[in-house]
């Protein structure tokens, strides 16, 4: 058998204090997280003069299917 003790649900002070202080803490270090990151999309220096995909990604998706298909279809002839 097990021994059940009666709990108070209610947290004391040094419990509140302890909670108040860890998640203060939690988000200091996301703020300094958030400005010291090189990697954010914006700052990144891998992604200066590039631009966006075209619309025409499509088109040339199908020019590579194509043509890989085109490749294997005719090695296989060949045999």
């Amino acid at each position: 058998m097990a021994l059940f003790m009666n709990q108070n649900n209610e947290r004391s002070e040094l419990q509140k204090r302890i909670a108040a202080e860890l998640s203060e803490k939690a988000k200091k270090r996301d703020e300094q997280e958030k400005h010291d990151r090189p990697d954010g999309v914006s700052d990144s220096n891998y992604l200066k003069d590039t631009k966006t995909t075209t619309s025409y990604l499509w088109l040339w998706m199908f020019v590579g299917g194509f043509i890989i298909v085109g490749t294997i279809v005719l090695m296989i002839n060949l045999r």
